[in-house]
């Protein structure tokens, strides 16, 4: 049993490893300089306009310093700015500007694109299991990981 899932495991690194390979990951335009991580970002902040570092850090599962220092460096890129948080001075607001929301919309395209590349393929009911099985797989892992932190 041991050895067969030890196979299966090896296949599957192999299989991501290929995936990465066809260029299914993020692909930011060249001239927006942002990294994958900065694009998580973005991403994060699209669906959650108005949050702050440490929810963002939280979020992502990053340091709140590592998420200031991109938050920083996105900010000075245009890609996002900081407001005042209205019911705490103290505190600060993440927003997108329309640079930030139009390089995530680009990132979003061509994402879409490479995976419909992928999937083309497969016959509708194949794709659903597909990520039918990767969804168990990955809520799987990210129970037992926050059955872990508690």
């Amino acid at each position: 049993m041991t050895n067969n899932l030890e196979q299966s495991a090896e296949q599957f690194l192999n299989l991501m490893d290929r995936l990465r390979r066809v260029g299914t990951q993020t692909a930011p335009p060249r001239e927006a300089n942002v990294s994958p991580s900065q694009l998580a970002f973005l991403k994060f902040l699209t669906l959650n306009p108005g949050c702050g570092i440490q929810v963002m850090a939280s979020g992502l599962k990053l340091s709140k310093p590592t998420v200031s220092i991109g938050v920083s460096q996105l900010e000075e890129a245009g890609f996002l700015t900081r407001q005042s948080d209205p019911q705490d001075g103290r505190a600060v607001q993440l927003f997108l500007t329309p640079k930030g929301q139009k390089l995530h919309q680009r990132t979003l395209e061509f994402r879409c694109k490479k995976f419909e590349r992928l999937l083309t393929e497969l016959i509708p009911q194949e794709r659903t299991t597909l990520i039918n099985l990767l969804e168990k797989a990955i809520q799987t892992v990210e129970n037992k990981t926050i059955g872990e932190t508690k």
